[in-house]
């Protein structure tokens, strides 16, 4: 968390009880509050009396975390203070600070900012009780509270109203979703649509949210998933709204995106006739898992959580932590009766569905991709498809293909995703340079391009990995590997162009309007990303009509 090592030591100081050596050790985050409560107790004085540190010159010794340690040689001395001592200024002073505190606790839910107020409250509460409580440093106190009062209501651009921080005290308020279903007959797609949806050239730029809903309603019938775990059709299409609605409208990491990774993953399992190879709870632990491996994406990648400190960071220990909050924002949702589609499934059987699944979204933490293509390379030569663990193995590359495909797909369907996921990692480093942190260069909007963006990613990650999965099954190479190829090609002729163009002012004296590095093909302005949200892409033509009956997804109040 950017912390050193020596920062997280505890600290040791040796007190004189009764003419004895009692030694205290105490973590260097504990309060104040709580390490007048460890003297006390150390000393043999009621918890909460009031009691000053002296040291063997009878010079008063900060009660704080910051404190000079002593040695057994040098010993300090808890003492107790006289009720005289405190006055009524005290006691108003206290109840001021209990109720601005209070008054902060409410306001702003965050254990950053809680650490933060208490340690500005201590020092204030220090700096008074050494000054004798003067009328006068009680009025700068209360100058500095409104300061620091005013600091933080005005911090609009700071880490107090960050988006990406998951309040876990709304836990369940939006996972139920906010329409029901009404009673209908089943939704049917033509032929042409039901074809194509088993494609990776499939066009997911054309459909609306509703359509979309009923597209994953479709896969999960016609695999067999609702007959295999005993669903209810209701509970079935009530558990997809509520997976919408828990997608949050961000550039790239939105509900077209989960639909994407699902349609390619339907699209996979009928490539490689993995309903001949695996078991029909494999094929629901695959295609639940990646309806919802980006549950919730707060639009900051891991990097930001960890380096942010943010509340998911910390909750979850720097290890995966939005993969981890996807799992947990998934099985919130299952959890309610009227979204749960394992209801019928036995106990012990619904105990390895959920484990599989949170397997195979961690396995989506792009900081595990070396770890997991080496386990399957090793793996594939002599792959067992009886072997729970080849199996698993196999899940979790799967997913992993599916979840960055977007350039198997067509250009004219691939190249509007690198727009938005571009505009997502450029709303993050202008967030990261405004906290002063640390900012990834292929994020930063004056150092990117789409050509650098994608020629190495293509080359180094999706061709590789793809080609690996070709090794059990050869048929990927037509319909996958070959169009990860063509894509490099594109971007890196793209390149060359943007070279080109930037060369341009530097060999002609001709007025040309172009800036360094930027050329009107590659580089991507601010709010370029018209096609990233829930209408249709304006210069691709509206599709016909492929689905046929009433939208049942539709109501007249979203």
């Amino acid at each position: 968390m950017g912390s050193s090592s020596s920062s997280y030591a505890p600290k040791t100081i040796y007190l004189d009880v009764d003419g004895k050596v009692q030694k205290v050790i105490f973590s260097r985050h504990c309060s104040p509050c709580d390490i007048r409560e460890l003297l006390c107790s150390s000393s043999n004085i009621p918890r909460n009396t009031a009691i000053m540190l002296v040291d063997p010159e009878g010079a008063l010794v900060s009660i704080d975390p910051t404190m000079p340690a002593n040695s057994p040689r040098n010993l300090y001395k808890v003492m107790p203070l006289c009720s005289g001592q405190l006055g009524e200024k005290e006691d108003m002073f206290h109840n001021v600070l209990s109720q601005v505190a209070d008054q902060f606790s409410r306001a702003f839910r965050i254990n950053e900012l809680k650490t933060e107020v208490t340690n500005r409250l201590a020092m204030l509460e220090k700096r008074v009780e050494l000054e004798g409580l003067k009328v006068v440093e009680i009025e700068n106190c209360k100058k500095d509270l409104k300061k620091l009062r005013d600091e933080m209501t005005t911090r609009t651009g700071g880490r107090v109203s960050c988006t990406c921080k998951y309040n876990f005290s709304d836990d369940g308020k939006k996972l139920c979703p906010r329409r029901d279903v009404p009673s209908y007959p089943k939704y049917t797609l033509s032929q042409e649509t039901i074809e194509a949806l088993k494609k990776p050239t499939f066009d997911v730029w054309h459909w609306e949210h509703n359509e979309m809903l009923s597209c994953l309603e479709y896969m999960y019938h016609d695999l067999g998933l609702v007959k295999e775990f005993n669903m209810n059709p209701i509970t079935l299409k009530r558990w997809l709204l509520g997976i919408q609605e828990n997608y949050r409208s961000n550039p790239f990491h939105n509900f077209r995106h989960c639909f994407c990774v699902s349609q390619m993953m339907y699209g996979m399992i009928h490539l490689c006739n993995l309903q001949e190879k695996l078991t029909l709870t494999d094929m629901g632990i695959l295609m639940t898992a990646a309806v919802c491996h980006d549950l919730d994406h707060p639009g900051y990648n891991n990097t930001y959580q960890i380096n942010a400190r943010t509340e998911l960071a910390v909750r979850y220990n720097d290890i995966s932590p939005l993969e981890n909050h996807h799992c947990a924002v998934a099985f919130q949702i299952i959890s309610l009766p009227e979204c749960n589609i394992f209801a019928n499934v036995e106990l012990e059987v619904f105990k390895q569905i959920r484990q599989a699944i949170i397997t195979l979204i961690l396995a989506t933490d792009m900081a595990r991709h070396g770890e997991i293509l080496d386990s399957f390379k090793q793996k594939v030569d002599n792959f067992d498809f009886t072997n729970e663990e080849h199996v698993r193995c196999l899940k979790m590359v799967l997913i992993k293909c599916c979840d960055i495909s977007n350039e198997v797909r067509p250009t004219e369907v691939a190249e509007p995703w690198v727009d938005c996921l571009l505009e997502e990692y450029f709303l993050q480093s202008d967030r990261e340079k405004a906290e002063g942190l640390p900012v990834a260069p292929f994020m930063d909007r004056d150092k990117v391009t789409k050509p650098t963006a994608q020629i190495g990613f293509i080359k180094f990650v999706l061709i590789p990995m793809f080609e690996t999965v070709m090794k059990l099954f050869p048929q990927v190479e037509e319909v996958m590997v070959q169009p990860l190829r063509d894509s490099r090609d594109h971007y890196e002729e793209l390149k060359q162009i943007d070279d080109a163009m930037t060369e341009v002012p530097r060999n002609s004296s001709s007025s040309v309007l172009l800036c360094p590095r930027m050329s009107p093909v590659t580089r991507l302005q601010r709010g370029d990303v018209s096609r990233c949200g829930l209408t249709p892409i304006p210069h691709l033509p509206r599709r016909p009509s492929h689905l046929l009956g009433p939208d049942f997804y539709s109501s007249p109040h979203t």
